[in-house]
């Protein structure tokens, strides 16, 4: 009996320890919550994998035994809003690029979580850029690509890291479908292609409602994916660069109503009037993405005409052909900020604005309580090239250091 009591009493003290070393405080000397104004000497209290309390020194005593870590500057975790990192890898080898099939311009039906590999090299880069949520999944050059999951970035394992295991739905409009399949070989006839697979879809979405189940059509995975954007349980994320796309890609999502993010929007500078009618959010192109093609037209400027017109984006660090395949969003927001765009929306943009346009603003994106804790700590202006991220907290836990 007493063997028990010492080893119930040694448990106990096992998870009191735990409990301890779950509880943290982060102190800055700027906090930016994305809740409000910035906090001058700012406290986020922390518990477990949760954020318990946030708001200034004076608002906020820190407990005696929470382990204390200290900032210059505190940002929420940044959120990739579009990526193919954990499908492409950092070789830029064949047996590592997984972002794109091409043995079929119409896939919907492949999913980016039987694809993501959580242990790929780039995960873990753009971690050490302040990255702890990616949307990632299916990238752009066919007419639909495949879906998109929200993951977060330390996790060894999809399901450890999984946030959303299907977001939305690629597809891309433009020149770059011509260059990776026989058909479509021009823009009238992608639109065309797509069309005709959402009115299949539409019928299949009919019959599946249907109330004799002997009414009912076999299942098909690509219908069933196309039937759930038209449904709205899957978004449409619309790759499209030039100014005609752009306008193909509203017609489409005005003559089928699909809930739809535009992504890339090279020349949405052109079209701020339409894009905001119709009252879609837009992923914006890397700012320093190279400047051929489809993106011959893409601007410096864009992201501070997108704010200005009270338009929704986010920042994206997108696909490359090249190692190391993928962007820094820091550093694309940080050029955008030279070219009009003010400091706190571009901070904005890359923290709680993706947050919001992906559906995850519940849990990640800003500092308040109940939210995941999830903090990059720098040792300066986060948007200044010299500043280095001196910490990241991902779900309450330290997953990088400062060496």
């Amino acid at each position: 009996m007493k063997k028990r009591i010492t080893l119930f009493v040694f448990a106990l003290l096992i998870g009191l320890s735990t409990v301890t070393q779950a509880q943290m405080a982060v102190q800055a000397d700027t906090l930016y919550t994305m809740e409000g104004n910035k906090i001058v000497n700012g406290v986020v209290l922390i518990t477990n994998d949760k954020i318990e309390a946030v708001g200034s020194a004076s608002e906020i005593e820190i407990p005696s035994d929470y382990k204390t870590h200290q900032a210059s500057v505190v940002t929420p975790g940044l959120v990739d809003a579009h990526s193919v990192v954990g499908l492409a890898g950092i070789y830029n080898r064949d047996d590592d690029q997984n972002q794109l099939e091409t043995s079929d311009p119409i896939q919907p039906e492949l999913r980016a979580i039987d694809a993501y590999n959580a242990r790929e090299q780039l995960v873990k880069f753009v971690l050490d850029k302040g990255v702890t949520t990616t949307h990632t999944g299916h990238g752009p050059g066919a007419l639909a690509s495949g879906q998109t999951m929200i993951a977060k970035t330390p996790y060894n394992t999809v399901e450890e890291a999984l946030v959303d295991s299907s977001t939305t739905v690629a597809f891309t409009l433009g020149s770059t479908v011509g260059r990776n399949f026989d058909s479509p070989g021009t823009s009238a006839k992608g639109i065309s292609m797509l069309r005709q697979k959402f009115i299949d879809a539409q019928e299949y979405l009919e019959k599946r409602q249907a109330d004799d189940p002997e009414k009912r059509p076999a299942k098909d995975l690509k219908m069933e994916a196309l039937a759930d954007v038209l449904n709205g349980e899957l978004t449409a994320l619309i790759t499209a660069q030039r100014s005609n796309d752009i306008m193909s890609a509203l017609r489409l999502q005005e003559e089928f109503g699909f809930d739809m993010i535009l992504d890339g929007a090279a020349e949405a500078y052109l079209l701020l009037d339409e894009i905001k009618k119709a009252g879609v959010p837009v992923i914006i192109h890397p700012t320093m993405v190279r400047t051929y093609g489809d993106t011959k037209n893409a601007s410096f400027t864009t992201a501070g005409k997108l704010a200005e017109a009270g338009i929704p984006f986010a920042f994206q660090s997108g696909f490359e052909s090249y190692v190391p395949k993928t962007r820094i969003i820091l550093y694309e927001a940080a050029i955008a900020t030279s070219y009009g765009l003010d400091r706190e929306k571009a901070l904005h943009a890359l923290t709680k604005a993706p947050a919001e346009i992906l559906g995850i603003s519940n849990r990640v994106g800003s500092l308040a309580e109940g939210k995941d804790a999830d903090l990059v700590l720098f040792d300066g202006d986060p948007l200044e090239y010299t500043t280095h991220i001196s910490s990241v907290i991902v779900d309450g836990k330290v997953v990088k250091e400062k060496e």
